[in-house]
C-alpha cells in the first residue's frame, strides 16, 4: 500500500493561528543548502526568491526538498503573476505564494483564479502527475486543493497604496505583503526606503489591511524599520537575505583581519581610511 501524505498546513494558517509575528528571511542564492541553513534556523518561514534570483523550476524543486525536514513555511515569489508560471509553480508542491507588483483589486481576482480549478478558477489539472499532490497520495486533493495553498500578494507602488483596502478585500487574497524598496521607487525617492513618505505609505497599507480583516507583512531589513511595523501591526516580516547575511559578514571579517596598509592592498593606509578593495 502506498503512503498517503498529509500536506503542512499553509502560511496563511500560520500567520492566523500565531501568537506573535512570524519572522522569515529571503533565500536569494538559489542554494539548496543555504535553504536548509535557513530552514534550521529557528525562524518562522523562508522566502525563495525567483523574482531577483538565479531560480528556476529545479532549483526551487531542491530547495524545497531541503526545507522539508524542519518546522518552517516555505514561501515562494515568482517572477510575475502569470496563470502558466503558477500553475507550474503549483504542481511542484509550492503551497505558500508571494506573487509581486499587484496593482489593482482586479489584478489580485485575476491571481486568485490562477491558484484554483475551474469552478472557482483556471488553474490547470495536472496533479496525478505532480508533486503537488504527491502524485496522488494526498486523498482528494483536486476537491480540497485551495485549502493547501495561500496567496499573498505584494503593495509595491503607490498606486498600489491607493487601493490597498480593495486589494486586501479580494476573496481568496489571504495576506498582503509591502514591498518599501520598488514602494519608494514608485515615489520618487529609489533606494530610501525609510524616507518619511516611505514609512507613512507602509503603515497606510498595513492599517488598510487590518481593516480588511487581512494580515499585512512588510520587507524590513533595517531593524528599527521592522520594529517600527511590527508596533504598528505588521503579522509577518522579512528581516535579511543569505546573499546580503552572506556579503555584509566577509566584508566584516576582512575589515577585522586585513590592515589597510597591508601588503597588496589597494586601499591607502590611515587610521579613517576605509577598506575598499573588497
Amino acid at each position: 500500500m502506498p503512503v498517503r501524505v498529509n500536506l503542512p498546513e499553509t502560511f496563511a494558517a500560520r500567520v492566523a493561528e500565531a501568537s506573535r509575528p512570524q519572522v522569515g528571511m529571503w533565500v536569494c542564492s538559489g542554494s539548496p543548502i543555504m535553504a536548509e541553513i535557513a530552514a534550521g534556523s529557528g525562524l518562522d518561514w523562508v522566502l525563495i526568491d525567483a523574482e531577483h534570483s538565479p531560480n528556476g523550476l529545479e532549483s526551487i524543486l531542491g530547495q524545497l526538498y531541503a526545507m522539508s525536514a524542519y518546522p518552517v513555511a516555505p514561501v515562494v515569489r515568482p517572477p510575475i503573476g502569470d496563470v502558466v508560471v503558477i500553475k507550474q509553480y503549483l504542481d511542484l508542491g509550492v503551497q505558500n505564494l508571494l506573487v509581486p507588483m499587484v496593482d489593482s483589486a482586479e489584478q489580485a481576482a485575476e491571481l486568485v483564479r490562477a491558484v484554483r480549478y475551474p469552478g472557482g478558477g483556471v488553474r490547470g489539472v495536472g496533479a496525478s502527475l505532480a508533486r503537488s499532490s504527491r502524485w496522488n497520495r494526498v486523498d482528494d486533493y483536486l476537491q480540497n486543493a485551495s485549502t493547501t495553498i495561500s496567496l499573498t500578494v505584494q503593495i509595491e507602488s503607490a498606486t498600489a497604496v491607493a487601493v490597498a483596502a480593495e486589494i486586501a478585500a479580494v476573496d481568496g487574497v489571504d495576506a498582503l505583503f509591502v514591498g518599501p524598496a520598488d514602494l519608494a521607487a514608485s515615489m520618487g525617492v529609489l533606494g530610501q526606503q525609510s524616507h518619511p513618505d516611505v514609512v507613512a505609505a507602509v503603515l497606510s497599507s498595513i492599517e488598510a489591511g487590518r481593516a480588511a480583516g487581512k494580515p499585512v507583512g512588510v520587507n524590513a531589513f533595517v531593524p528599527e524599520d521592522a520594529e517600527r511595523y511590527l508596533a504598528a501591526g505588521a503579522s509577518f516580516v522579512a528581516v535579511g537575505a543569505d546573499v546580503a547575511i552572506l556579503a555584509r559578514a566577509s566584508e566584516a571579517l576582512a575589515d577585522r583581519f586585513i590592515r589597510a596598509d597591508a601588503p597588496g592592498s589597494d586601499t591607502p593606509a590611515g587610521p579613517d581610511s576605509p577598506r575598499t578593495s573588497y
